[in-house]
């Protein structure tokens, strides 16, 4: 069926005049040509949508139905230019975001606050995951971008852009009563009782897996690993029922939990990187407004957590 928007536009004139002369004069054209294309129109749709006589034009039954539909579906294509332009300049669409849990703590909420402020017409897809699985995600096409932790594998550096966003340092996640020193204060490794470490697995987080043991290392400690874990509520779950101790990114203190305490660490403790990674040949201008934003606040002033 090649409905036209023409034909309903003249449909709608002459239902609302209900006089095909008066309708004609609406639209600034000749009557003739109008009544041609409403029996065009009536012809297509198998129905007559005027009764006609010499005293009146009169809605059929099929006409009446027809009308408020004609009204919706012009109002509707009257937005489209809009939507268009929208979507064009990354206004209107989706984006797909992934993000690694200790994102949740720091970066993401204030962050995704602007974005909704800035770009209210854009529907935004969250979705928790480790950064070997926004990698995966990254380079397969999945998702549009994600906050992981750096660094990037070398393979995936040849088809990702990254973004650094947040460096914070690690601390200490204690179960309640365990440190003798006074509630605030940081504290040495090696001055807490030989507690059970609760970690990332390594293949999930090979580079922050490997600067907690070197933290450790670093303090004369071997530690004995007793739980791990690929989640940071979980890991902080853990030490809040009493089952180890854990090194965790600053901004996860943010995570409250009875029966936890985070100390500052007086060991020297390496950088913790969340950044943001998308695919090098991603064109989405969502995207792309997603990134100018996120540029222009990382300059601007450090994320809030």
């Amino acid at each position: 069926m090649n409905l036209e928007l023409r034909q309903l536009r003249y449909f709608v004139a002459v239902a609302e005049e209900l006089h095909f002369g008066k309708a004609a004069l609406r639209l600034h054209m000749t009557q003739p040509p109008l009544s041609q294309t409403i029996a065009g129109l009536e012809e297509l749709l198998g129905a007559p949508l005027f009764a006609r006589s010499r005293r009146a034009v009169e809605l059929t039954p099929a006409g009446a139905a027809l009308l408020p539909e004609a009204r919706r579906i012009l109002a509707a294509s009257s937005f489209l230019p809009m939507l268009v332009q929208r979507a064009a300049g990354g206004e209107a669409g989706r984006l797909s975001l992934a993000f690694v849990s200790s994102a949740d703590y720091s970066v993401l909420p204030p962050f995704l606050r602007r974005y909704r402020a800035a770009f209210p017409q854009v529907s935004i897809a969250l979705q928790e995951a480790t950064s070997d699985v926004q990698i995966d995600d990254l380079l397969h096409g999945r998702i549009d971008t994600g906050l992981l932790i750096a660094p990037l594998p070398d393979k995936a550096r040849l088809e990702l852009d990254y973004l650094k966003v947040l460096t914070e340092p690690l601390i200490v996640a204690l179960p309640a009563g365990v440190s003798t020193s006074a509630a605030g204060q940081a504290v040495a490794l090696a001055a807490l009782p030989p507690l059970p470490l609760i970690i990332f697995p390594r293949p999930i987080a090979p580079a922050l897996h490997d600067a907690i043991l070197a933290c450790f290392r670093a303090a004369g400690i071997t530690p004995e690993i007793g739980q791990e874990a690929i989640q940071m509520q979980t890991i902080v779950s853990l030490v809040s029922a009493g089952m180890g101790m854990a090194l965790v990114p600053q901004s996860v203190s943010n995570l409250m939990r009875p029966g936890v305490e985070y100390r500052a660490l007086r060991d020297p403790t390496p950088q913790v990187e969340t950044g943001l990674a998308w695919r090098r040949d991603a064109v989405s201008p969502v995207l792309q407004g997603f990134l100018d934003l996120l540029r222009k606040n990382t300059d601007a002033d450090p994320p809030d957590a």
